[in-house]
């Protein structure tokens, strides 16, 4: 049973932007199925929230705890999950926007033969695609996804991040936000731009909205010079200048920039006094890059003849680079010890060994910070993952 994708256009084209589980739900019914649901991950990844259906007068079903069901299975490991039920299979099947894991798609069929598992599968990628448009006119799935009231500082943050996570055949991408309704400083944005893939992880300095405010300058400046094609040491000197220029001599971040060319697996990257990154090779953590670091963004230390210093790596194919902010490693309960490098470094090289999916590994491992620091942290904590795949050369 073929999922008919040009039904599905056509039946997106007007539909309302609010009214995505309806229009899922009518595209399930031609595959004989019923009881739908659309479920999207909470900020936090955490639970599921169902999105309520404007054609349904039942109860709103149950948020679904990403650790322990079903439905949270499908979600952590990317693939369809069944179970028999009176009369019918349920089944959840991933949804994503491009790479990004947006959440879960649940509904129930008389038969789950290969063939209408299939089209569920592309019913639940056809969905992300949808969901994804629609959020531009309304703001019903951001509400949706929020287990509970968002800072405004937090709700700044998020608006500026890039998809969470991308796959390409070159090279992978996933990062995360803790406290996700309260972060206020820590951000990080990325392209790829045809052979070069670009990126810039900031924490900015203090807490709430000032935090917010100098990270929405970096970002904004950081964007403006990769897309005018500025050289890395020319657009870290650029923010440096920006920040000294706009804001309170307090007002300060830090942060690295990068940049790996996708063919070669040169790495070149400066660093404004940040944690230095990760180098994770043949399932272990190999040790931090070295690059001399400037002083944080805001300081004015690079005016004049003072040079941007730079980085150098070369990646092998598969090679990973972590990136994070210093409420990763410093995350500790009172009067108890923080979460610390050697920590971070042995949850990293287990789950590489594992061949975990990079998207996973970052859940994972905020969820290990937040753990160790009693669920609540006390700073921003932010990982970011990339994976050089290496290029494919025709055969």
């Amino acid at each position: 049973m073929p999922f008919d994708f040009q039904a599905a256009l056509r039946a997106a084209r007007t539909a309302d932007p609010g009214s995505a589980p309806d229009v899922v739900a009518g595209l399930a019914s031609d595959l004989g199925a019923d009881d739908v649901v659309v479920y999207l991950v909470d900020f936090s990844h955490h639970t599921l929230e169902p999105l309520p259906g404007r054609a349904s007068h039942g109860d709103i079903p149950e948020s679904e705890l990403v650790a322990t069901t079903m439905a949270g299975h499908a979600f952590t490991e990317q693939r369809v999950m069944t179970a028999e039920r009176p009369g019918g299979v349920r089944v959840w099947v991933p949804i994503v926007e491009g790479s990004d894991r947006t959440g879960v798609l649940a509904l129930t069929v008389p038969l789950a033969t290969d063939s209408v598992l299939r089209a569920c599968g592309d019913l639940g990628l056809f969905a992300g695609y949808l969901i994804a448009v629609l959020a531009r006119g309304t703001d019903l799935y951001n509400l949706y996804r929020r287990r509970r009231s968002m800072t405004l500082a937090a709700s700044m943050q998020w608006d500026l991040l890039p998809p969470l996570t991308m796959k390409s055949s070159r090279l992978s991408v996933a990062g995360l936000l803790e406290p996700a309704y309260e972060v206020g400083g820590d951000c990080f944005d990325y392209a790829l731009n045809d052979r070069f893939f670009e990126i810039a992880v900031v924490d900015a300095a203090g807490h709430g909205v000032t935090s917010a405010l100098i990270a929405a300058l970096v970002i904004g400046s950081y964007r403006h010079d990769r897309r005018e094609g500025l050289a890395l040491e020319r657009t870290h000197a650029n923010l440096d200048a920006v920040l000294s220029a706009q804001l309170e001599p307090s007002a300060f971040a830090t942060g690295q920039l990068g940049r790996i060319d996708l063919e070669t697996g040169a790495l070149h990257w400066t660093n404004a006094g940040h944690p230095p990154p990760l180098l994770v090779r043949n399932g272990a953590v190999v040790g931090e890059l070295e690059c001399l670091p400037s002083l944080p963004w805001g300081f004015g230390s690079l005016r004049g003849d003072r040079v941007t210093p730079l980085g150098r790596a070369s990646l092998e194919p598969g090679d990973s680079v972590l990136f994070y902010t210093d409420g990763v490693t410093e995350a500790h309960a009172t009067g108890e010890e923080s979460f610390g490098l050697e920590r971070l470094e042995d949850l990293v090289g287990q789950h590489a060994a594992d061949r975990t999916d990079p998207e996973e590994v970052v859940r994972r491992l905020v969820r290990a910070v937040r753990e160790h620091q009693g669920g609540a942290l006390a700073d921003d904590a932010t990982l970011v993952l990339v994976q050089w795949n290496g290029t494919r050369r025709p055969v």
